[in-house]
């Protein structure tokens, strides 16, 4: 039996982002929820096939079928339009807790989108690349909901 023992260090990281939408807070949150779940894709295109259960307790995974896939964490706090709070992995694959909130204001006629994603625990990578990362998310979330506010106003 081999045995080995390593002293671990426990990091922590906060993200905090904020984007203005030119859409009212039931559109942002919509498509929030949809850009969370089917329309999840990295900055190459391809979907991560995620799924997001919109209430308390949800799951938020990546589904590969057959019964395999990824957990990346739980719906906490769920209260549309104006709050979504999830805790979990994420996609970290080691000894780590994140904690992600997204508080949307309405202002004006349109949304004041708030992310925050604190994390701590053991993690070896290096996480620069988290920043930028959830930066596309939500400048993605923005333009389709931007774009779907434009395409409800034509139709009316």
């Amino acid at each position: 039996m081999v045995t080995s023992t390593s002293a671990l260090t426990v990091q922590t990281f906060e993200i905090a982002k904020e984007e203005k939408i030119a859409a009212p807070i039931e559109i942002v949150f919509e498509t929030l929820l949809e850009h969370l779940g089917p329309d999840f894709a990295p900055a190459e295109g391809a979907s991560l096939h995620m799924r997001l259960e919109p209430w308390p307790g949800g799951r938020w995974y990546r589904d590969l079928g057959s019964n395999t896939g990824h957990l990346w964490g739980h719906v906490q706090v769920i209260k549309p339009p104006t709050l979504l709070e999830i805790w979990g992995p994420l996609a970290m694959s080691y000894p780590a807790l994140s904690h992600v909130q997204y508080r949307l204001t309405a202002d004006g006629g349109g949304t004041r989108l708030s992310f925050v994603h604190r994390a701590m625990g053991y993690a070896p990578e290096q996480r620069e690349g988290a920043a930028e990362g959830w930066g596309r998310v939500l400048a993605s979330v923005r333009e389709q909901a931007e774009r779907r506010n434009r395409s409800r106003g034509e139709t009316r």
